[in-house]
């Protein structure tokens, strides 16, 4: 059996949630078998070789003995929050020190880590624990004495076992076509029985086409993980209860398993998809380990969705991430795959374009894939807001030729979200690509001292100073085409006034409207930099 090593696990995790403060002395190649949680009230182990040492309840900075402590344990290291962990005591005993951010909860840190550790090389989808369950289905089946189904808790057949020569009904039947238990009001009256109980429970045939099951619910830690079904035919063996609680703490053990596993296959998907949006990532790799083939140069555009900020939900962080997992389901539901992640409040989801006509224009006008990357975000916006009971906002970037191109599109996305509105919940970049280019300019030209001064500082210093309202005349002039009736109508002034103004204006201020450059630096630096409009849009 193939042993993690430190390296493999920082690997796996990605260097946002486990940072390397300092190697080991052996280097990264040193295995690490298991997590152990700290306990100022008991002993640690006296061996424990390759185990990483969670300092549940210490300062990072006052870490220092711990590491001595790991040390005489024969441990690989130690994991503390922050980055002012005791690097020098760690590297003076030999062993690693491993950072995680502030925020994480132990328990988070521990399932991460815990689940890294115990993952295998296994072909991609083997679905090993779900594996287990099914043998686990066959082992109670020939004990019981009867066909054998394991379950969630929304009915969703697990794993059933294949024991031939044990009968079945219709009900059986149909629940393993589906891998879904068949609906009815007196399915969903059994299963309350069942997770009312303490223990093992015999319920009567729903009909007369149907068997008698004999069932128990799974549980650890007084959670509810699922359900196992027993067929009763009435050749049960005299100890079936027994044997199926028995079986139910087995099946505890391996849907908790399961869970971990999902919980480190969605982490590692998300740091991986998390360094694609930065760029950081390599295309090839992301391609294969996301679902997008072995092909990296698949188009695929990027949609971002965000909580409207104007609404301040009761928890905020748990919105989010309900968010998210809607953002997921959607996107299941349509491509068959999950490329979402949430950062920094904002779900990204990767949206395929290939093989859809349009995709290489990207835009609405060309439909294709623009048209039905819209219309999908749209249902994702409406959804959510009545799920969630707070406004969505969504932006679609350009479509990028390929994975090494993500990061752009992930740019424009984020432009977009900046310029939508109640008025406008969900835009292309090409829908607002006036707005997001005025807007990328105002960053632009805030940055650079030169393209920050002219003469409209000098014309809102004036209005200030003055009460005048030249600023406010000139962009609707401009806006207007520099047409004087236009102005005055924008304005709700007489012409003349407006024409009165303009003169005033230049008088005062010492700008040239018959240069044309002068006009279009005027007008972009109002708009961009002052915030000017002749209309509100």
């Amino acid at each position: 059996m193939d042993v993690c090593t430190l390296g493999d696990l920082l690997d796996s995790l990605g260097g946002s949630t486990v940072r390397l403060l300092s190697a080991p002395a052996a280097g990264l190649t040193v295995p690490v078998t298991e997590v152990l949680l700290y306990d100022a009230h008991t002993p640690l182990p006296r061996r424990a070789p390759g185990a990483l040492l969670l300092a549940v309840g210490v300062r990072a900075p006052a870490a220092g003995p711990l590491t001595g402590a790991a040390a005489d344990a024969g441990m690989t290291g130690v994991v503390v929050r922050g980055d002012d962990g005791p690097v020098a005591e760690a590297e003076a005993h030999g062993v690693a020190l491993l950072s995680v951010a502030d925020d994480m909860a132990w328990h988070q840190v521990h399932l991460l880590l815990a689940a890294a550790v115990g993952a295998r090389p296994s072909p991609a989808g083997s679905g090993a624990p779900l594996g287990d369950l099914f043998s686990l289905a066959d082992a109670l089946a020939a004990a019981a004495g009867g066909a054998t189904a394991i379950e969630d808790p929304r009915q969703r057949i697990l794993a059933y076992s294949t024991v031939t020569g044990q009968a079945v009904d219709e009900d059986r039947r149909q629940g393993i076509l589906g891998l879904q238990v068949p609906g009815s009001p007196e399915n969903t009256e059994q299963y309350r029985t069942v997770f009312a109980a303490d223990g093992p429970v015999r319920l009567p045939a729903l009909d007369a086409e149907s068997l008698p099951r004999l069932a128990v619910a799974v549980r650890a830690g007084g959670e509810t993980l699922g359900s196992m079904w027993v067929v009763d035919d009435g050749t049960l063996a005299p100890d079936a209860e027994e044997t199926l609680v028995q079986g139910a703490s087995t099946a505890a053990l391996l849907l908790l398993r399961t869970r971990a596993a999902q919980e480190l296959a969605r982490h590692q998907h998300g740091e991986l998809l998390r360094r694609l949006l930065d760029g950081t990532a390599d295309p090839a790799t992301a391609a294969h380990r996301l679902g997008f083939g072995t092909d990296p140069d698949s188009p695929v555009r990027v949609a971002a969705f965000v909580l409207d900020g104007t609404v301040s939900p009761p928890d905020g962080e748990q919105t989010a991430l309900r968010l998210l997992d809607l953002v997921r389901l959607q996107c299941e539901a349509r491509y068959g795959r999950r490329a979402c992640v949430l950062v920094d409040g904002v779900v990204y989801a990767l949206l395929p374009a290939g093989g859809e006509p349009g995709a290489e224009q990207g835009g609405l006008r060309a439909g294709g894939a623009g048209g039905r990357h819209k219309r999908l975000v749209e249902d994702i916006v409406r959804q959510a807001g009545q799920a969630l009971r707070v406004p969505v906002r969504a932006g679609l970037g350009e479509v990028a030729a390929g994975l090494a191109e993500v990061a752009a599109s992930r740019d424009d996305a984020d432009l977009v979200l900046r310029v939508l509105g109640p008025d406008l919940p969900v835009a292309t970049v090409d829908e607002v690509r006036p707005r997001v280019t005025l807007l990328r300019l105002a960053d632009l030209m805030g940055e650079r001292r030169e393209l920050a001064a002219g003469a409209w500082r000098r014309v809102t210093a004036y209005d200030a100073a003055h009460g005048t309202d030249y600023a406010r005349t000139l962009i609707c002039w401009l806006d207007a085409g520099c047409d004087m009736a236009g102005a005055a109508r924008l304005l709700a002034v007489h012409p003349n006034t407006c024409r009165y103004r303009l003169r005033q204006a230049q008088q005062h201020v010492g700008i040239d409207l018959d240069d044309p450059d002068e006009r279009l630096v005027l007008w972009l630096q109002l708009r961009t930099l002052g915030g000017l409009r002749a209309v509100e849009q």
